[in-house]
């Protein structure tokens, strides 16, 4: 019946609880012993008064692991290391979610399964067994869920990249085991499991000696093994003892099961590889029986004596080295010292050459002495005693005859090392550290020539593990093709790749790395082995396992597997990622790196260029491999053309995926830069701040809108051709209603779309109609200028993004930024300021203007969209003029066609200041710049000669009494007209009328005369006698002839301290009306005269003489008297 993950969580703390109770008395009774805490502090530990009264070993599981937090730094870090305080710390947050019925994910069991089993296994419970049990039962079927999803996912497919069609796809040239093809190597998790092995268990591949050689890659290391070994079972030579010593996961224990099964017994010619060891050994045969004994520290307690099938009981590690050596019988010898825990002594030898020749293998010492007490209160023995065993075993093993005794040590760090913690996984804390130093020195004088594997041989390692032989011909030339291909791409484009790249033996990593890119191999033995939990040979083979067979289910076709093919995205690929790294960087993938709705797919579905090749998610890929593990080291991060390298196939452009990570590195939250270096990291960049601040003031909207608006007040600086311009007026009560044409930028609460009912044009039509509670006067000065709605949410994003940047570098001292995270700031704010500057013009784009073709139409909008590279204001200028919907100037003859069209008119004539404004008034008229712009049209019509046809006439005033027009004018230039004076437009007809009856009196008048005035006398300001009939008459009445007077004089005194305004008036009110006449010749001059009582200072006259040079004076001078 299946099993919920409650109760298997339930299962595993039971076995915790089993497992862990005897450890924890035993180590609180030894403190307490040694002074170190008493016995009323530990019961004040349990939650439980009814616990308190009893021993520590019926407390519940619960008590258990709070005790061991409370008294961890007096009890328990002298034997466990901070890792294991930590799953202390874990599973206890595990616990109280089984007691609260919290729901436990598949995920969450496995974690806590994987928890209690490492802690189990650090305090050499057997129940860590059957918790790993458990725990592989549920992989198996997650693994079996997983792949039924895998197979339901449509989108579940391998990148494939733009290669050359000539290379062949890996699949096509080699094989994967069908282990990992099928995926059945999640259950065995190519543990290499001495014990396991021993007990006759396991999978065959580690348990059956010929199916272990033909998957295992014999290094040079390896091989000076095991010829060593032969030549000393054999008693030819070789050493005694051997000390295998390696970080954590560096083949040790591969390396003794490749010893175990050497001297299994199976013939040398069934195991591949063993017979050419044997003629370089020298050694014919072997003999036939060998005896084999395996100690695994984390496998026997020192505090639970082991009792054997026949009930033999077995208390020390050299009782249970002598049980194996020779059962009861060899046990019997040493009898005495297994009971009281003393050291056998030479009696080890004579067993040794008794039981000989045998094969010693002690794995894991470490783990079995850091549980040893000071005092001899263990069945195992003391601390002290045990290096005594230890010491007397060496001594022996070199003194027996054929005995060969090989023992693994964790490696040791020096201090100023990384790996230097107490919290190493194998060491374990202060009493770990201390066992492995007493054990080295003890152990040390052994020279020892055996080391890991090179990285080089790893290639081999892995590729024999995972990959079938290459056998045929076809299959070398497919590989060597694909090899060549890549090194030739390479050499050509060398500035885009690493410089190693270049050189010749390139090709040959290529091909000894087949089907596996050598970036892949470097990075997992470069940067993954740097992690405390990450074994070189088995991590490596696990994560290729579950890439190869992600690749091989997807049907990848790529010619080899790079970093940038690595499926993140597959749920098995991402725990083996995860798994030595921290919780938190699961988000992190899903965010930034490789899921569904991770930012690499986004980008590379918004730019096509970048989606057909995948180009961000594989530089996002290629990033998380070679920086995760790196992330908090001191050179972190990998180069640009690291990220090319394991990215960019022989077919593809690397501008492309430089482009990729540009745009990546931009917008990624956990994504760093550092000039060349890139690398991710579980802390938030400055841009998930930036974020996280723009996202704010989608809530707080007011100073976007006010930026928006400061940022439209400082484009719209140039008014173009309008006199005024109103920014985001809250209502149409802020628009005067005046004769100036205006333009009305509307807020961004009214953006404009197609639909006929859209917020701007009703905005703006409200602004047109009235004036706060009045109606407006004026609708034909006001144009507007709206937002377009499909662009606004990109300029709402952009102003957001540089407000979110400028607050952040104002507050760069409270947010304690770094000098690059301050250059990435002001990095981000540049380019966050282009954005906007950019897309303001594309959001206020379209210009609003109110039209009506005739007044008996009604008025309707026109939206014309803006273009061009001028600033706002400017272009809706450009618009309107070449629309004719803005008259920056006006012909006479124009507004002779507007008055006759309408008409204007107000019988024969029209006051000026009444069209004013009726051109302001009315929408179906033309819209003016402003009222000068009709001023200087009626000047223009009234200077024409041909007015009579083509314009108008010109009137000061028109008397309704008479009927007459006063100061009628034609054909001349009138600068005096202006917009809000009295003047008239009159109609030519009326005004050659009027013209012709006063030519006609005039001529009666000369008809009837009387002579000519015969001299000169002082005379009105019109310089006639009679202005109204235009006859002059001379002193003594009698009229002067009739002709016309050809020259006129005039004096006149002006303010001496307001010559200027004195002078413009004479110059408007007599000279313009003279020098307007046809062939007039007009000559002005300035006489000055000044008197100084107390005479002119020498600076004066200096100065006024050089000025009056200057202006050209005709004459001028100073007198003395």
């Amino acid at each position: 019946m299946a099993i919920t993950n409650q109760e298997r969580v339930a299962k595993g703390l039971e076995l915790l609880k089993a497992g862990l109770a005897p450890f924890v008395e035993r180590e609180i009774h030894a403190a307490v012993k040694a002074g170190a805490v008493n016995m009323e502090t530990v019961r004040r530990f349990s939650e439980d008064p009814n616990l308190a009264k009893k021993p520590v070993a019926q407390w519940d599981v619960a008590g258990l692991l709070k005790l061991m937090w409370e008294t961890w730094n007096e009890v328990f870090r002298k034997t466990l290391g901070y890792s294991d305080r930590s799953l202390v710390s874990e599973i206890r947050g595990h616990r109280n979610s089984w007691a609260h019925q919290n729901a436990f994910s598949s995920d969450d069991t496995d974690r806590a399964l994987d928890s209690i089993q490492r802690l189990l296994t650090a305090v050499s419970a057997t129940q860590a067994d059957e918790v790993a049990r458990m725990k592989m039962e549920l992989r198996r079927l997650i693994f079996e869920e997983q792949s039924r999803s895998e197979r339901r996912k449509s989108a579940g497919t391998a990148i494939e990249s733009q290669v050359t069609g000539a290379l062949k796809p890996w699949r096509e040239v080699v094989n994967p085991h069908r282990d990992v093809a099928s995926g059945r190597y999640q259950q065995a998790e190519f543990a290499a499991d001495l014990w396991q092995v021993h007990l006759g268990e396991g999978s065959d591949e580690y348990r059956n000696p010929v199916e272990f050689f033909r998957r295992t890659y014999l290094t040079q290391s390896l091989k000076h093994l095991l010829v060593g070994a032969m030549r000393r079972i054999a008693g030819t030579g070789g050493d005694p003892v051997v000390q295998l010593q390696t970080n954590f996961g560096g083949g040790k224990t591969h390396s003794m099961l490749a010893l175990y099964h050497l001297f299994s017994g199976t013939a040398a010619g069934e195991m591949l590889g063993i017979d050419a060891l044997m003629a370089d050994s020298g050694v014919a045969t072997l003999p036939g029986k060998i005896t084999r004994v395996v100690l695994v520290g984390n496998k026997i307690s020192p505090g639970n004596p082991s009792v054997k099938s026949d009930g033999t009981v077995v208390k020390t590690l050299w009782g249970e080295l002598a049980w194996q050596l020779g059962g009861r019988a060899a046990l019997d010898r040493i009898r005495q010292d297994d009971e009281r825990a003393t050291s056998p002594g030479d009696t080890l030898r004579t067993l040794m050459n008794e039981y000989g020749p045998c094969l010693i293998l002690i794995d894991e010492w470490v783990a079995y002495a850091r549980q040893l007490h000071d005092e001899g209160d263990l069945p195992g023995g003391s601390f002290e005693t045990h290096f005594s065993f230890a010491q007397a075993l060496t001594e022996s093993a070199k003194l027996a005859k054929s005995c060969l005794l090989v023992i693994s040590l964790p490696s040791s760090d020096t201090p100023t090392s990384p790996h230097a913690q107490s919290d190493d996984e194998e060491v374990g804390g202060i009493r770990g550290r201390a066992a492995l130093a007493r054990l080295k020195n003890v152990i040390g004088r052994v020279e020892s020539s055996w080391a890991p594997a090179s990285t080089e041989e790893g290639f081999e390692i892995v590729r024999r593990r995972l990959f079938e032989p290459l056998i045929d011909r076809e299959q070398f030339t497919g590989r060597d093709n694909v090899a060549r291909a890549f090194a030739d791409f390479y050499r050509t484009h060398h500035q885009e790749f690493p410089p190693e790249c270049r050189d010749s033996d390139y090709e040959g990593r290529l091909k000894a790395a087949y089907p596996i890119h050598p970036e892949v191999f470097d990075r997992l033995y470069t940067d993954w082995s740097t992690l405390v939990k990450f074994q070189r040979t088995r991590g490596v083979l696990r994560l290729m396992a579950a890439v190869i067979h992600s690749l091989w289910e997807k049907g990848d076709r790529n010619p080899l597997i790079m970093p940038a093919n690595i499926p993140i995205d597959d749920p098995r690929v991402r725990d083996e990622l995860t798994r030595y790294l921290s919780d938190q960087w699961k988000p992190i993938i899903e965010k930034d790196i490789d899921g569904p709705n991770a930012l690499p797919l986004r980008i590379d579905g918004d730019v096509p260029n970048l989606g057909k090749f995948a180009a961000t998610r594989r530089v996002a890929r290629t990033l998380y491999l070679g920086s995760a593990p790196t992330s908090s080291a001191a050179n972190r991060g990998i180069e640009d053309r690291r990220i090319k390298l394991g990215c960019v196939m022989p077919g593809e452009q690397p501008a492309v995926f430089g482009d990729a990570l540009r745009r990546l590195s931009s917008a990624a939250t956990y994504l760093y830069q550092d000039g060349p270096r890139y690398w991710y990291s579980t802390q938030p960049t400055v841009t998930k701040i930036a974020e996280d601040r723009a996202e704010q003031y989608k809530r707080n909207p007011d100073p976007v809108i006010a930026e928006i608006e400061n940022r439209l007040r400082a484009d719209l600086r140039a008014t173009g051709e309008f006199r005024r311009i109103h920014t985001a007026p809250p209502s149409g009560a802020d628009v005067p209603d005046d004769m100036e044409a205006r333009l009305v930028v509307l807020a961004i609460d009214y953006p404009y779309s197609k639909d006929p009912n859209n917020k701007a044009q009703a905005a703006a039509a409200a602004i047109l109609q009235s004036r706060g509670n009045a109606p407006r006067l004026f609708q034909n000065t006001l144009v507007f200028l709206a937002v377009d709605q499909a662009r606004l949410q990109d300029f709402d994003e952009a102003i957001r993004r540089y407000l979110a940047w400028t607050s952040i570098l104002d507050e760069k001292e409270g947010l304690n930024l770094d000098p690059h995270q301050v250059r990435q700031a002001e990095t981000q704010q540049k380019s966050a300021a282009g954005a906007v500057e950019a897309r303001l013009p594309e959001a206020y784009q379209w210009l609003l203007v109110p039209v009506q073709t005739s007044p008996q139409t009604p008025l309707q909008w026109q939206a014309f969209r803006l273009n061009g590279q001028d600033r706002l204001a400017v272009r809706v200028g450009k618009k309107l003029r070449s629309e004719d919907l803005l008259a920056p100037s006006f012909a006479g003859t124009r507004l002779r066609m507007e008055l006759d069209k309408i008409p204007l008119w107000r019988g024969d004539h029209v006051p000026i200041r009444q069209l004013a404004d009726d051109f302001a008034r009315y929408v179906y008229l033309p819209r003016l710049s402003g009222p000068e712009v009709l001023a200087d049209a009626a000047r223009d019509g009234v200077a024409l000669l041909s007015w009579e046809n083509d314009t108008f006439a010109y009137a000061d005033a028109y008397d309704d009494a008479t009927g007459r027009y006063r100061g009628l004018r034609s054909a001349q230039r009138l600068d005096l007209i202006h917009h809000t004076g009295e003047g008239f437009l009159v109609k030519p007809g009326a005004a050659r009328r009027q013209l012709e009856a006063d030519r006609a009196a005039s001529a009666a008048a000369a008809a009837a005369g009387a002579g000519v005035a015969s001299e000169t006398t002082t005379a009105p300001p019109g310089g006639l006698s009679e202005a109204a009939t235009g006859v002059l008459t001379a002193g003594n009445g009698v009229p002067a002839p009739s002709t016309k007077p050809k020259r006129y004089f005039g004096t006149v005194t002006l303010d001496a301290t307001r010559v200027g305004r004195d002078a413009g008036k004479i110059a408007d009110e007599v000279i313009a009306h003279l020098s307007g006449l046809m062939g007039a010749e007009v000559k002005v001059t300035l006489e000055i005269e000044a008197t100084v009582p107390d005479g002119v200072p020498d600076n004066v006259v200096r100065i006024v003489t050089e000025n009056g040079r200057t202006l050209k004076f005709i004459s001028q001078g100073f007198e003395r008297s």
